[in-house]
């Protein structure tokens, strides 16, 4: 063991630098950036989940898979703020997505493409933001460039024990999140890195055969834990709300397709800089310019499910492609690495530059990310949707810990302007000991609702004190018994009005104020 570190010691430094500077742009000011709607409900879920044992396939109740919210639930007994606790989560998993591409890109290219991926990996700003929120999809990220890995392990060496852990694999990717079933779509396409000539080829790839049945049947197998939870018939429920029916597809197949290459085309210079992504091009031509098979098979491993969602998907965003992005990162990084090796008397001096370029990039980019996230030059819609429209919760944190101390005196209760979402599980989630666990008389009871105040809470006035939590854009009323207690103000657009997480207090009615 020490002989075998010894002689790998400048790999393990430069493994363990890697790590340092993937933690450096994902820990810091973790909990900075405003809680997403889909963070605010998996969170919940976990907690749920975690205080009610008969509840642990809740999020089967919305077509949704559990494995993200298991992991978070023991993290909750480590971690007081519960938003740390699940971005952490997501933070820990792309330390599988930096392991896996550091691995591949070693072990089927050379040691230079496997610390070159782990860099894109550690400091590309698309990888950074999305490592740094709740949300599955770093997890997925992580599933799927593992299970590439041990594919392509699988077609060199054709082991059962190989052919098992990629169906583990396979379906941790399915049971986190159901774009995974794309892993089992392209598992054939690994077939192009089969060695055709090889003696017995007929036999080798009937056994292939069998060991993907192997794998697919184990990941089944996982995939039908599910079947335990009484939800399970709703993971289809959804498809409607996501998909293009097959009749509007056949009546006008470009439309969603061209409208989504543009937002990728908006996307890519913004998130994985303007260098990246014109390495990333330059990519796909280089690896069928030189037939590298390996290369090839990252690539459609990357690009099938990417098209296909850009055929399908009715709602397209960037974190729905995050598992396609880290075999996009190790074909740039070889193809890079190969191109300098190709023209070395020519270009010796591109590599330096390039990730001159990409660094200062990446690093300015970041730095917003994590200290100043209202300048991150976002695209409008990713923008919108988590820093200035009704999915981004401000001030929640506050707002609960208002409501804690105020629950000091005696009961509390608070109605919110949703009922699902930001708004109230992102307030839920810093009052779940106080809605539970504290005595029955100093509780926090949150009411969710419409963006009306509700004849219950209304009721509510006469014995306890009512606050009531909303959104400025979505509730505009002037009411007598409403009294202002704070607002807290959401990041401005360029071109909207600035919106505003409200807390108010309803005084109790009396004739003056009906």
């Amino acid at each position: 063991m020490f002989r075998l570190l010894k002689s790998h010691l400048l790999t393990f430094s430069l493994g363990l630098s890697l790590l340092a500077v993937y933690l450096a742009f994902r820990l810091p000011n973790l909990t900075l950036q405003p809680i997403f709607a889909d963070e605010a409900i998996y969170i919940r879920w976990a907690q749920i989940m975690k205080s009610e044992p008969s509840l642990r396939f809740l999020p089967l109740s919305d077509g949704k898979t559990p494995l993200f919210m298991w992991m978070m639930m023991p993290l909750f007994k480590i971690f007081d703020d519960p938003l740390f606790a699940g971005r952490f989560l997501s933070a820990l998993a792309g330390v599988g997505t930096l392991s896996g591409v550091f691995i591949l890109g070693w072990k089927f290219f050379n040691k230079s493409v496997g610390i070159l991926s782990a860099l894109f990996v550690a400091v590309t700003p698309y990888i950074v933001f999305f490592d740094r929120m709740a949300l599955v999809d770093s997890m997925l990220a992580a599933f799927s460039v593992w299970s590439l890995l041990l594919a392509l392990l699988l077609i060199r060496y054709q082991r059962i024990d190989l052919s098992l852990f990629l169906g583990y694999l396979l379906g941790g990717a399915m049971i986190t999140k159901t774009p995974g079933f794309f892993n089992i779509l392209v598992l054939p396409m690994t077939l192009i890195t089969f060695n055709w000539f090889a003696k017995n080829r007929q036999l080798k790839l009937l056994k292939q055969f069998g060991l993907w049945i192997i794998s697919v049947a184990t990941a089944m197998g996982i995939y039908n834990i599910l079947r335990l939870g009484p939800g399970f018939v709703n993971l289809n429920s959804r498809n409607q709300d996501y998909i293009f029916s097959p009749e509007r597809l056949l009546s006008n197949p470009l439309d969603p397709f061209i409208p989504h290459l543009n937002d990728i085309l908006d996307w890519f210079p913004k998130l994985l800089t303007f260098p990246l992504s014109i390495l990333l091009l330059i990519s796909i031509f280089w690896v069928f310019y030189k037939r590298n098979l390996t290369a090839i098979t990252i690539l459609v491993w990357a690009l099938i499910p990417l098209i296909i969602q850009m055929l399908l998907l009715k709602t397209f965003t960037a974190r729905y492609i995050l598992f396609s992005m880290p075999p996009l990162l190790i074909v740039s990084a070889f193809a890079l690495i190969d191109m300098v090796a190709t023209y070395k008397n020519k270009i010796k001096w591109f590599l330096p530059i390039f990730l001159g370029l990409f660094l200062s990039f990446a690093i300015m980019i970041n730095s917003n990310f994590l200290f100043s996230p209202e300048k991150a030059n976002l695209s409008k819609g990713e923008r919108t949707g988590y820093f200035e429209d009704w999915t981004a919760g401000y001030g929640l944190k506050e707002i609960a810990q208002y409501l804690i101390d105020q629950s000091q005196k005696g009961l509390v209760v608070v109605g919110t302007e949703g009922s699902f979402g930001t708004l109230p599980d992102g307030l839920q989630i810093y009052l779940e000991k106080h809605a539970h666990t504290v005595p029955a008389g100093n509780q926090v009871i949150v009411m969710g609702g419409t963006a009306t105040i509700s004849a219950q809470l209304l009721e509510a006035t006469k014995d306890h004190p009512t606050y009531f939590v909303a959104n400025k854009s979505r509730f505009n009323k002037t009411l007598p018994y409403l009294e202002l207690v704070k607002e807290y103000p959401k990041f401005k657009g360029p071109n909207s009005e600035q919106d505003a997480i409200l807390l108010f207090k309803l005084n109790p009615q009396t004739k003056s104020n009906q």
